[in-house]
């Protein structure tokens, strides 16, 4: 029993690969995100080219996204979905009741026999426009941009110890 156990530990071991080359998106000498084999990532080039995809290999300097391969400095702005939230769907539901309150704020107007300026009060304005500037502000903050330059930066961490590809 204890030499099935040793052999499954030994051939456990010799089949496991160490972590080889990383990227890290650092601001200042914060670590914001680590990057390595079989992470998704969203980047765009210093060529304006949106990627998106899963990353396969870092060798070499080199990031392969899906198998095409860029040179880490050629990455100029890095987007990252925030999750904490349900950014879409709360969004268009707020930016929804918005016109909805619009809607109803005519409809009884008009149900009442009121005159086109008495269908709305400033209430009414104010939280039409509250729920669909916040909508808005859901959709648009759903995605994080790390633009590399002066405040964010991509280091290339080389870990491998075989230099060889």
């Amino acid at each position: 029993m204890k030499l099935i156990f040793f052999l499954s530990v030994l051939f456990s071991a010799t089949a496991t690969r160490a972590q080889t080359n990383l990227l890290i998106l650092e601001k200042g000498e914060e670590n914001l995100k680590t990057y390595s084999e079989g992470a998704s990532i969203i980047f765009q080039t210093i060529y304006n080219q949106w990627f998106e995809g899963v990353i396969t290999t870092i060798r070499r300097d080199s990031v392969y996204v899906n198998g095409f391969p860029f040179h880490y400095k050629e990455i100029a702005t890095i987007k990252r979905e925030r999750k904490s939230l349900n950014y879409e769907a709360d969004g268009s539901i707020l930016m929804a009741a918005g016109v909805g309150v619009v809607i109803l704020g005519a409809v009884n107007g008009w149900y009442r026999g009121d005159n086109a300026g008495n269908w709305y009060t400033p209430t009414s304005y104010v939280t039409a426009g509250a729920l669909l500037v916040g909508g808005y502000l859901l959709l648009k903050g759903r995605y994080k941009y790390y633009h590399l330059g002066r405040k964010y930066k991509l280091t290339f961490l080389n870990l491998d110890l075989n230099k060889n590809p």
